[in-house]
């Protein structure tokens, strides 16, 4: 029930491609509500403010978030020849990834669920 031969739909689909530079990080183990505080802080700045500001986040998050940034950087400089000066935070997103179930014994032979969450976090940049 395809609209065409099989390289056509391939051709269509790759034209709609995004060719901004990006990273992703997959399975992080942090969750999404922390790794949107340093998110919120970076979008929009341009890399090299960026950088400087999850270098010095005390945030667990930023730690991640700032590999995740040069490796953009680096995907953007080697791979479509982009000018670092000109390039800013486009997008940056996480979503939310498994989580890993865990039982911990609590008073009177009870257990509780620790759910320990990860998240897969996507960092876009575009030039000015």
């Amino acid at each position: 029930m395809a609209k065409g031969h099989r390289s056509q739909i391939k051709r269509e689909r790759n034209a709609q491609k995004d060719t901004r530079p990006s990273a992703k990080l997959s399975y992080a183990r942090v969750s999404v509500q922390k790794a949107c505080f340093v998110l919120d802080a970076i979008r929009g700045k341009d890399v090299q403010t960026a950088l400087g500001i999850v270098t010095y986040n005390p945030r667990y998050a930023s730690s991640l978030i700032e590999k995740l940034l040069k490796s953009a950087i680096a995907n953007a400089e080697n791979n479509n020849g982009m000018n670092v000066e000109n390039l800013y935070v486009a997008e940056c997103y996480a979503d939310q990834g498994p989580t890993m179930k865990r039982v911990k014994p609590r008073a009177q032979g009870r257990a509780y669920r620790i759910e320990k969450r990860m998240s897969h976090i996507t960092v876009v940049l575009d030039e000015k």
